[in-house]
């Protein structure tokens, strides 16, 4: 399957051509807290059971260092933790794990589907008034998911997993006559064969503090996570986390 991410992947890639790049060094170090509700579910086949989750509020940290050599792309790392709690009545036999549910049971779930975003970029165009990046993203999935019966707590099913996803990225900045205020749209997709996976997000941001030191800018904004795997670890998934975010960022 992986092979099949690569091909699209490395198409994307070959389209990618910087066309400018900083004129100066960059570090930016941000953070955001992201308040989400979660739809879905998952199974070990292609027939996947859905779970009423909670609504969670997850981290995420992120660096990303520019700079001015031609060719060379910039690189970004994101940390994203999210974790997952819901529960479902099954209408029919599930098996996860290596253990079957049968119809009719009450079943709870949680577990995490943590990821590391591996982001390399060419700036395309980067001025006051448009800014504009493209590249590609190694999303790399560290995951548990543990299922019980809520009736017989010593029936339980757990499963580790991970997977390196490559995404194509994207990113644009607008910047507007009023002091500090801007726009920003963020995102990471591909769709091959019965596997899809996109997250993007847009927010408003204000730049409190602008000076040769340091860059303050807060965000504002909203965020989706559609999380559509075909048998990663025989792991399959069709869940969706949407729901808005607060951020800070910092620029060196």
């Amino acid at each position: 399957m992986y092979k099949k991410y690569l091909t699209g992947a490395v198409l994307g890639a070959s389209l990618l051509v910087p066309v400018q790049a900083d004129t100066l060094l960059g570090l930016y170090v941000g953070a955001q807290a992201w308040h989400s509700d979660v739809s879905g579910g998952f199974a070990n086949g292609s027939t996947v059971t859905d779970f009423d989750f909670d609504k969670e509020t997850n981290s995420n940290l992120y660096v990303a260092l520019e700079h001015p050599v031609p060719l060379l792309p910039n690189i970004k790392i994101r940390r994203q933790n999210l974790n997952i709690s819901g529960a479902t009545t099954l209408d029919q036999d599930f098996t996860f794990a290596g253990q079957t549910y049968v119809q009719t049971r009450s079943l709870a779930s949680d577990g995490y589907l943590d990821s590391t975003d591996y982001v390399v970029y060419y700036e395309v165009f980067d001025n006051d008034l448009l800014s504009l990046d493209l590249g590609l993203n190694a999303k790399d999935f560290d995951g548990q998911i543990s299922v019980r019966d809520v009736d017989d707590t010593s029936i339980t099913s757990a499963q580790s997993f991970r997977g390196i996803v490559p995404l194509l990225y994207s990113r644009v900045q607008i910047g507007t006559p009023v002091g500090g205020l801007g726009f920003t749209a963020e995102g990471s997709f591909l769709a091959i064969d019965d596997s899809s996976l996109y997250d993007y997000q847009a927010a408003v941001t204000y730049q409190w503090l602008d000076n040769l030191a340091v860059d303050l800018t807060f965000q504002l904004g909203y965020r989706v996570l559609q999380l559509e795997l075909d048998d990663v670890d025989d792991l399959y998934t069709d869940m969706e986390f949407k729901g808005p975010f607060a951020g800070v960022e910092v620029h060196f």
